[in-house]
């Protein structure tokens, strides 16, 4: 046996307590012939209240076992000193073995601790609480609002039944508020909506409590216009009314309706307090009104409000979101006190504005690095379109010792080589996650299955899948697009199926993937019905991305006139979006009148919009009247329209390497360009032809070497990937703009003549070719 150290505190003939450095402690009594021990295990040793301390002031209550009674206010003075579990561990042994614990308030006093103080452990709590031979109404309400609080307000509602059938008091005023916390959290409507209904059948829809906490969970669970019935019934109002009000419209995302009420609270002669402002600059922030935003800074200033840091963060993000980043900057300088979501709220601005230099030299002065300050800065990134810079601050997270990845990093990171297509990378993450027992919960599992299926691997996307024990429709929705991207419409249909027999109802998200699996598989029927049901059937109101997907249904089987009739009848007004999936289609079958509309709205819409004359050049390439082309090139080249660069990468032993058109800056070109040349001579024997059509594109006019379909950038990727990679393994590449049908052809053939598999994700879907054959069946 190793060398154990005992602390022994005699204190009384009769009554011991030991601790060891294991953390383990002990209570014995051995009065009038019995023994009684009590044994706990506890984590810590150093503690404010010491544990000499704790047990003279035991000792000093005690005062013998034999007459003298303890004094319970001497217990409840100890409960309210402890500081951590151990502590009132201590205090539980000494109650158990005084018989202290059978008095109804102290035991209650014990369980407080337990379940709601600064050193709360709901695990114990419960215990306790199961040893309590008649627990009062106070008790139950105690456990509720812890759990309402903890990771699991499940256990609150679980507890609440379980006092309707055990306990011989009804509900009362307080454990309804805790109970709709709970519900908020959970965000069910249904659930809090019995509540109400309880509440109102216990007469208690008067208490201004109870009424204040309704709001608030109609509020956060995005029914604003419930909350705003409460709030106009109500027979009485207090700030925390209008609080929780102007709160619960700015979440549900009616800012509008969060500034009117504030005006209208201001007229009725309510003072507002902290609380309001706060949720008031938060309805300016999300509806980017600076003008009214800069107008409640300044109510602020001249209303007396002492500095608050809450107030002054939720000013420095109502700056930042509107884009004022210099109001910002200002009133940080300004600020004596700052907190990590100062510092953050900073670095997100310069980020996402594109001020990188600025968001590094805030990083750099922060005075410690703390994760949601990393997150902040590779998030800032990889939504930024910078995923390898994202990547490698992921890197340099891990070697520092200051932070320590979370779910949010992971996510971003997951992100970062889903953009990149860089698959070793994603798998290292989700070996980390194993590693580190972290829980796969719905977000992490939606990261984690985008990212295989956006690096070409459907089978790990699906094995993931199937792992998350509870999905959310997140999970179904990100399987289903997985699906679609690869063409499977069918399998995307089968798995919608099983999403609603599983009782997870479909949501907007759901609808643009599954649209998008219709319309790449070529289920014109499916597509079509599904739109018609969304909102009878589903409660959907389709948006704009839908009318996209369904005008791209039509236009890709090459209905066009129904596709531009079903413009016409759009309750909206169609986007460049829209306009964008006609001419698309237009372009793939020829169509040169209705292309000429589809261009004209486009380019009203989006004058700069290089696409658009790309297309259109095509279509009048392949008509052959090469008079509109070289006007269309004028036109882009007058209209200084910038075309964006366009580029195909892939992952070769974790990494990516990056290829323009006519690239020859990589360290192999010259084994990349003579891969190319031997191609070349084995496609010569079969007959391959080069799609000529493709060399009159816009994006080949730069230079002599851009005009050679040889030196795509797919193909260079292509070639690379075949003299890089073992002949088992397939060659991954990802393509920022839609594939051409000249490199579609090229990697088929590379396919069957080298017997290797290519997975290609352009911007819109994949492409597996395998053996001569593409995934699309050529219809993209």
């Amino acid at each position: 046996m190793g060398l154990v150290t005992v602390l022994q505190l005699q204190l009384q003939p009769s009554l011991s307590f030991s601790l060891d450095f294991g953390g383990r402690f002990s209570c014995s009594s051995t009065s009038n012939s019995t023994l009684l021990r009590v044994s706990v295990k506890c984590s810590a040793l150093s503690t404010p209240l010491s544990l000499g301390q704790i047990a003279m002031n035991c000792t000093e209550a005690v005062k013998g076992e034999k007459g003298n009674e303890v004094e319970s206010t001497n217990i409840l003075e100890f409960i309210d000193q402890c500081t951590n579990t151990m502590q009132l561990k201590q205090i539980h042994a000494h109650m158990l073995r005084t018989s202290r614990f059978c008095d109804p308030y102290t035991a209650s006093k014990l369980l407080t601790a337990y379940a709601i103080s600064s050193c709360s452990c709901l695990i114990y709590a419960k215990n306790v609480f199961n040893q309590i031979p008649q627990p009062n109404l106070y008790c139950w309400n105690t456990l509720i609002r812890g759990y309402a609080s903890s990771s699991d307000p499940t256990q609150s509602f679980l507890i609440f039944l379980h006092m309707l059938h055990s306990c011989s008091e009804f509900p009362n005023k307080f454990t309804f508020p805790f109970l709709f916390k709970a519900a908020s959290r959970l965000k069910v409507l249904h659930l809090g909506s019995v509540l109400h209904g309880m509440v109102i059948k216990a007469s208690l829809s008067s208490d201004l409590f109870i009424l204040n906490s309704l709001i608030n969970f109609y509020g956060s669970s995005g029914a604003p216009d419930l909350a705003h019935r409460v709030f106009t019934n109500m027979p009485g109002k207090d700030v925390v009314s209008w609080n929780a009000m102007i709160n619960a419209f700015a979440l549900g995302g009616l800012p509008d309706k969060a500034l009117l009420l504030f005006q209208e609270m201001e007229m009725k002669d309510v003072k507002p307090n902290v609380i309001t402002m706060v949720s008031v600059l938060s309805a300016c922030a999300k509806k980017i009104d600076l003008e009214f935003g800069r107008w409640i800074c300044s109510y602020i200033e001249n209303n007396g409000f002492t500095e608050h840091l809450i107030l002054n963060n939720a000013m420095l993000d109502m700056y930042v979101k509107c884009g004022c980043i210099n109001d910002a900057k200002d009133l940080f300088n300004k600020m004596s006190e700052k907190d990590i979501v100062s510092w953050t709220t900073m670095l997100d601005g310069h980020a996402k504005l594109g001020n990188y230099d600025e968001a590094h030299c805030i990083f750099d002065a922060m005075p410690h690095k703390w994760t949601a300050a990393w997150n902040a800065l590779i998030s800032a990134y990889e939504q930024n379109g910078k995923p390898r810079v994202a990547l490698s601050l992921f890197h340099e997270m891990q070697l520092s010792k200051d932070a320590k990845p979370d779910e949010v990093t992971l996510i971003c990171a997951l992100c970062a080589s889903a953009q990149l297509g860089a698959i070793d990378f994603g798998h290292w993450i989700h070996v980390y996650i194993k590693k580190h027992d972290i829980n796969l919960n719905c977000h992490l599992a939606t990261s984690l299955l985008d990212m295989y299926a956006k690096c070409g691997n459907l089978n790990k996307a699906m094995e993931v899948f199937h792992a998350v024990e509870r999905k959310d429709v997140y999970v179904w929705s990100a399987m289903i697009g997985a699906l679609a991207m690869y063409g499977q419409g069918k399998a995307a249909l089968d798995l919608f199926s099983s999403m609603l027999e599983a009782y997870i109802k479909p949501n907007a998200v759901t609808f643009t993937n599954i649209l998008c699996a219709c319309n790449h598989a070529g289920l014109v029927n499916e597509g079509e019905q599904l739109f018609e049901q969304m909102e009878p059937l589903y409660g959907i109101v389709p948006q704009i991305q839908h009318y996209v997907c369904v005008v791209d249904i039509f236009g890709r089987a090459g209905l066009l006139e129904k596709a531009a009739s079903f413009i016409e009848k759009m309750p909206i007004p169609p986007t460049a979006a829209v306009w964008g999936a006609l001419l698309g289609a237009c372009s793939r079958h020829g169509n040169v009148e209705l292309a000429e509309l589809a261009y004209q709205n486009l380019l009203e819409l989006e004058p700069c919009n290089h696409g658009a004359f790309v297309l259109l050049s095509n279509i009048y390439a392949k008509a052959g009247d090469w008079e509109k082309v070289s006007n269309l090139r004028k036109l882009m080249r007058d209209s200084d329209v910038k075309k964006e660069p366009w580029c195909s990468s892939i992952d070769v032993n974790g990494i990516v390497h990056e290829f323009l058109v006519g690239d020859n800056s990589h360290p192999f070109s010259q084994k990349i360009y003579s891969k190319l040349d031997e191609i070349s001579e084995k496609f010569k024997p079969i007959g391959y032809k080069p799609d000529m059509s493709n060399l009159l594109q816009l994006s080949e006019e730069d230079n002599l070497m851009e005009q050679s379909l040889n030196v795509h950038s797919e193909k260079l990727a292509i070639a690379f990937g075949l003299i890089s990679t073992a002949s088992s393994q397939p060659i991954r590449i990802v393509k920022n703009i839609r594939i051409c049908g000249d490199c579609h052809a090229f990697a088929k053939l590379v396919s069957q003549l080298y017997d290797r598999d290519i997975l290609l994700r352009d911007r819109y879907r994949f492409h597996h070719f395998r053996g001569g054959k593409c995934s699309c069946l050529d219809y993209w």
